[in-house]
């Protein structure tokens, strides 16, 4: 039974050729602003390390999400790890956004931008992976 309904999400969700390209942009945009956003933590940028003295949860917990971002960003590339890291992406997200609504202030509009490119990268890709196919229809 599972095998069907796996069967039938591919063929109605096995992406075209044309939604397969925006994916892979919607890739490389998101693991480039997590690789930067990343490194700029894990290098101890000095607006990164203020932001997370405002969290107050100490300067481990910028090294944590920063080596997460770059984990992820790089899982995001590799097409056998996209789920995983987008998943990954995502949850650092929701954790972002929550952050800004509820300790730091400011604006959450970028956090919810890259968990929306993320999310709906995750979702096709794993669409893709349960229905068996290569994203061109090929076993």
């Amino acid at each position: 039974m599972a095998t069907n309904v796996s069967v039938a999400l591919g063929e109605v969700t096995r992406p075209t050729k044309g939604l397969n390209i925006v994916l892979w942009v919607l890739q490389i945009l998101a693991a480039s602003a997590f690789l930067l956003a990343g490194g700029l933590k894990l290098a101890g940028a000095e607006p990164m390390v203020s932001m997370f003295d405002k969290i107050g949860l100490g300067q481990w917990f910028r090294y944590l999400t920063g080596g997460l971002e770059v984990t992820g960003a790089i899982l995001l590339l590799i097409p056998t790890t996209v789920v995983l890291g987008g998943a990954l992406l995502v949850m650092t997200m929701l954790g972002a956004i929550a952050t800004h609504l509820f300790v730091l202030g400011g604006s959450p509009v970028p956090a919810i931008v890259l968990f929306v490119m993320v999310g709906t990268v995750t979702w096709y890709r794993w669409l893709t992976s349960i229905s068996g196919t290569n994203g061109r229809g090929n076993q």
